[in-house]
């Protein structure tokens, strides 16, 4: 999606909060900026709260509005992931939009093109390359439930990235319950492809009259276009659209067809959410509704929809698209005058790609928050997706992986082993040697399926637990050049077939 940077420095003035319509609920991120930013009358905020990592700088062209003057990148080509995360309610349904205007900040003269995640979802590919070419920004959107009580939104390298990706601005904005609740967001998420309001040849219509700063495009084409002449209210539509992408229509004269090819781009072979908004825009009188078909590339969308003053929405969770969207409408006969359509909505289905199982989650966030010097990509799923999990961290399959594996020898990594290592059930190696660790070492009783434990070249003291001994599947053990102190358990000691490692250590000769 791009809009034009002229329009929104536009759309920019007054920088002034609008007093009368609240800011929407949630997070409006000035991406790289040091102070907050004003767009439309909405306030955005610098984004160091939520990232800890990638560089700050800003776009040296001219003429640019001020959200898009300052962008955060990540020239870290070891991370597998750049994470942004947000507090959230779980169960709660969002809108994210994110924007990208390249501005030539790296002075390669074209705009990197890499992946966009959420969760551990990946949601799409950002390639701004058309879009900067002829003097836009872009943006992108997606509608999502929250599945835990933190929300992850990351970049991620790909095949075709050759420099640092980068963004311009994140929003995270709550939705009420009900907006396109008709979809099971346990399962998919929405990723926008089109919104529109017809017959407008005007400004983009957001906020303060789309109270979720919804983006809705302006579109015309060869049909007539109609303005409003009644009282238009909202109150009824399902989704909320604003009340002024009813101040016009396109429409097509008595008995006449009306035949809208929209969006003005092919579509790629997938299952969409489309949704059509209608309202009998003609002044009250002895005429004020209107009955016609409704069909989308070829197949009936809606029979005998009949359209009023008060208006009506129509939707179809499931439908599928390829190629041009043609929408056509067939009036009824007896209709002295044209079918008319207001506005519109595209999304595709997007099927959620998974979360690694919660116990996990919450073991691995304990980690993160216990040591330092981590990999810079350990924010987000720790698993997923596949080829954008946390360096180190090794995974089963499934659309709820566990972690089998652990791995950051020689990381540099510093502080305590917290004891809910042990709730790694699933893990068969934990190999951190070579860091700077101290504390003791947890008890680990409950890791049936651990195999290697190597834990040497740190700075671990007190006793070698017990419970080392008796893992079942334990192989190998090593504790080499630590600060241990007492005897090797008798248990761990006289363990057939394993490899244990324990000088240089201050351990007694004998065996408990």
């Amino acid at each position: 999606m791009c809009i034009p940077l002229v329009l929104l420095w536009l759309l920019s003035i007054p920088f002034l909060i609008n007093a009368a319509i609240p800011q929407p609920k949630g997070f409006l991120l000035n991406c790289g900026g040091p102070e907050f930013t004003a767009k439309n009358g909405l306030k955005y905020i610098p984004d160091h709260s939520h990232i800890f990592v990638g560089n700050v700088t800003s776009v040296k062209k001219p003429d640019v509005l001020p959200l898009l003057k300052t962008l955060r990148y990540f020239p870290d080509t070891a991370s597998r992931k750049y994470c942004y995360t947000f507090p959230v309610i779980k169960g709660g349904k969002f809108l994210i939009r994110t924007t990208y205007y390249y501005g030539d900040f790296d002075g390669k003269k074209e705009p990197p093109v890499f992946d966009q995640i959420i969760d551990g979802t990946r949601w799409s590919t950002v390639n701004t390359t058309e879009d900067y070419a002829n003097g836009l920004s872009s943006y992108y959107e997606i509608i999502i439930t929250a599945l835990a009580k933190s929300l992850s939104v990351c970049l991620a390298k790909n095949e075709h990235t050759v420099s640092s990706p980068f963004i311009s601005a994140l929003e995270v904005i709550y939705l009420k319950k009900s907006l396109y609740n008709s979809t099971d967001f346990s399962k998919h998420a929405l990723s926008m492809v089109s919104r529109a309001s017809f017959g407008s040849d005007g400004d983009i219509i957001s906020y303060p009259d789309d109270a979720y700063n919804r983006d809705w495009q302006p579109f015309m084409d060869r049909n007539v276009a109609e303005k409003s002449h009644s009282n238009i209210s909202t109150s009824g539509f399902w989704n909320s659209p604003p009340a002024k992408t009813f101040t016009t229509a396109i429409t097509a004269s008595q008995a006449q067809t009306l035949t809208v090819k929209w969006p003005p781009f092919t579509l790629p072979d997938s299952l969409y959410y489309v949704a059509f908004y209608f309202q009998e825009s003609r002044s009250p009188g002895p005429f004020s509704w209107r009955v016609f078909d409704v069909s989308v590339n070829g197949k009936v969308f809606y029979e005998n929809l009949n359209v009023t003053t008060t208006g009506v929405s129509v939707y179809s969770t499931e439908w599928p698209l390829d190629g041009q969207v043609e929408i056509v409408m067939n009036p009824r006969r007896d209709m002295p005058v044209g079918p008319l359509i207001n506005a519109g909505e595209i999304f595709q289905i997007l099927p959620l790609g998974g979360r690694t199982a919660t116990r996990d989650v919450k073991v691995m966030k304990k980690l993160a928050k216990g040591l330092k010097n981590l990999p810079p990509d350990w924010n987000g799923d720790p698993c997923l997706p596949k080829q954008n999990g946390w360096t180190g961290v090794t995974c089963s399959e499934g659309k709820n992986p566990r972690i089998i594996s652990l791995n950051l020898t020689s990381c540099g990594i510093s502080g305590t082993l917290p004891k809910d290592i042990a709730n790694l059930t699933a893990i068969s190696s934990v190999w951190l040697g070579g860091n700077k660790l101290y504390g003791t070492i947890p008890d680990m009783s409950s890791l049936k399926a651990l195999e290697s434990l190597r834990l040497e070249d740190n700075k671990f003291e007190g006793k070698i637990p017990q419970s080392l001994g008796e893992l079942p599947e334990l192989k190998e053990v090593f504790l080499q050049n630590n600060n241990l102190t007492g005897s090797i358990p008798y248990n761990l000691a006289n363990k057939k077939e394993i490899n244990l490692q324990v000088s240089g250590n201050n351990l007694s000769d004998g065996k408990e």
